[in-house]
């Protein structure tokens, strides 16, 4: 009965045999590929919400071409039905879409039977991820940062830090100058490439020096703050 009716729905020779391991070979792919996302990226911030879609994402795409089979008016059908449906979260990085895409492609693999394809595609493309995390190849070489320090209002900043600079940067410019409390204090925001060996707490006092002790910050992408 049940053989019956996947044959019906697909259009296809698949068995319910054939359709359960399609199913849960999509599932367990897509474990591997949240567990490999996870590990990667164990030091940041990730969305529980999205290791959780890239479970889910095998698995539906899987079922998707399991219903379409050959069928036209069928996938235009459910092309039709996708198209009104809202994303309601935020777009990731370039990095969480190239996962979603790797997802949609173990799903897609895995819905029309080629499932030893699916398997190797996804060994190697974690395996490829998990050398390129180990050895840091697309890890820059510099560390951009931006640099905010404040100065009282009687300190000539024209050119005060840029020996300072100048040793513990590759490049450096200066992106904004305001005051601040009424005139009575400066404000000088540098977008700068930090070398990765300096010490940053060096390099944050001999500022001090110069600054009168006032307030600095120093950040990097979107990690935080470090205020001195």
């Amino acid at each position: 009965m049940l053989e019956t009716i996947i044959k019906s729905t697909t259009g296809e020779s698949f068995t319910f045999t054939n359709s359960l391991i399609v199913i849960f070979t999509s599932i367990i792919l897509g474990v591997v590929i949240c567990a490999s996302y996870m590990k990667i990226h164990k030091e940041e911030v990730y969305s529980q919400g999205f290791t959780t879609t890239l479970i889910m994402l095998p698995v539906i795409i899987s079922i998707i071409i399991l219903l379409v089979g050959n069928n036209v008016a069928r996938a235009f059908s459910l092309a039709g039905a996708f198209s009104i449906i809202r994303f309601r979260s935020a777009p990731g990085n370039s990095r969480d879409i190239a996962y979603i895409f790797f997802t949609l492609a173990v799903g897609l693999a895995c819905g029309m039977g080629y499932i030893g394809y699916a398997i190797i595609f996804t060994v190697i493309l974690c395996a490829v991820m998990f050398i390129l995390n180990i050895t840091k190849f697309t890890e820059p070489k510099t560390k951009m940062m931006t640099l905010k320090i404040t100065i009282p209002e009687d300190l000539n900043f024209d050119g005060i830090f840029d020996d300072i600079l100048n040793r513990y940067t590759t490049s450096w410019n200066i992106s904004r100058i305001r005051t601040r409390d009424f005139g009575s204090l400066f404000e000088i925001n540098y977008d700068l490439s930090i070398k990765p060996e300096i010490n940053q707490k060096q390099f944050i006092d001999e500022i001090r020096c110069k600054n009168g002790n006032l307030n600095i910050s120093l950040t990097r992408g979107s990690s935080g703050e470090n205020t001195f």
